[in-house]
């Protein structure tokens, strides 16, 4: 079930005028941290007192990303310890502000208040790929997954006392990220989760929504310029890139990683409102409902691997209540693994 006709062009002018520019009022820090190939942090705000927002220039993403940081008690730039590091990961069509977007709609400021762990929540682009992406085997910006794991990590360990332990969890587009992120890189992550995450993408159901065509869907939602195949090529014909970033082939990665995966059935539950008719009168959510079948296939294959895995499968919609409960009930282990 393709979609098709999404035409591509402009990659670099694209990509930069979906970055963010420079947040309003955000100044550089003395003596900026920078990563390796020269990304830096060119603003700093603190909207809040535990909040701290970064932007960032970055060579791979060819313009400037965000990332909103909550702090511990007691941090400081100067301090002669580190803290742990929970990574947060937001999903497809987050516009500009995908930083934002796990303080906007769950609690994960008064989750965390008093909590011994500096959270990160970055940008990860109007598509939530978490991928460098393939470019017709060119490679090139956007390159999220190098912006993520080597730039900005590098500024948090250089800049900001981020330490070597770390978790990471996200939804939707997200979970697939925190998962990828977490086997592809292994060692980097103690703990990982997906809330909602289409965690197989070269699963396919002939009768409706396969995970090629949410990847097809973001791109058209969030960069309807560009052309989606230029993520990771065409399922079939570069199916060994694909893969290359999907958790369920690299389910055998995770060894030592503590995994845990939810995801609602699609039907309304008790987050939902149906108003007149009932909940009867609801259509399915596809998009949870294809969530739900391949985290149930990835669980499983963890399962039949020896890889432990917790899981949570509940009815419930592709939406942020759900995730926001989910967040609530998987966070005391994601600490645990990394505090």
């Amino acid at each position: 079930m393709r979609l098709r006709g999404f035409a591509g062009a402009g990659l670099i002018v694209a990509v930069a005028g979906l970055t963010a520019s420079i947040a309003a009022g955000g100044t550089a820090p003395p003596g900026a941290p920078a990563a390796d190939d020269g990304a830096t942090v060119v603003g700093e705000r603190r909207p809040r007192r535990r909040v701290l927002d970064l932007a960032v220039r970055s060579p791979v993403l060819a313009g400037v990303a965000r990332a909103r940081l909550l702090l511990p008690p007691g941090w400081s730039r100067d301090a002669s310890r580190t803290w742990p590091v929970l990574w947060l990961l937001h999903g497809a069509s987050a516009g500009r502000d995908g930083h934002t977007a796990w303080s906007e709609h769950s609690d994960i400021e008064e989750l965390t208040d008093g909590a011994d762990v500096i959270v990160v929540m970055p940008d990860g682009g109007p598509c939530g790929s978490y991928t460098d992406w393939w470019n017709r085997g060119g490679g090139g910006a956007p390159k999220w997954e190098t912006f993520h794991l080597a730039e900005l990590r590098q500024i948090l360990e250089r800049g900001y006392r981020a330490g070597p332990d770390r978790a990471v969890a996200g939804n939707a587009m997200g979970g697939l990220g925190a998962l990828a992120y977490a086997a592809r890189h292994r060692g980097l992550f103690r703990a990982a989760a997906s809330f909602s995450g289409p965690v197989h993408t070269l699963h396919r159901d002939p009768s409706g929504l396969d995970v090629a065509d949410l990847v097809e869907l973001s791109v058209a939602i969030g960069a309807p310029s560009l052309d989606w195949t230029d993520v990771w090529g065409d399922p079939d014909e570069q199916r060994v890139v694909w893969r290359q970033h999907n958790p369920y082939d690299l389910a055998g990665r995770l060894t030592g990683v503590r995994v845990h995966v939810s995801a609602g059935d699609g039907a309304p539950g008790p987050f939902d409102h149906p108003g007149r008719g009932g909940r009867e009168a609801v259509p399915r959510d596809a998009l949870e409902a294809l969530a739900h079948t391949v985290s149930e296939e990835f669980a499983g294959k963890l399962k039949k691997l020896g890889v432990p895995v917790s899981t949570h499968f509940y009815r419930g919609t592709h939406t942020w209540p759900y995730w926001r409960r989910e967040l609530r009930a998987a966070l005391p282990a994601l600490l645990a693994e990394i505090t």
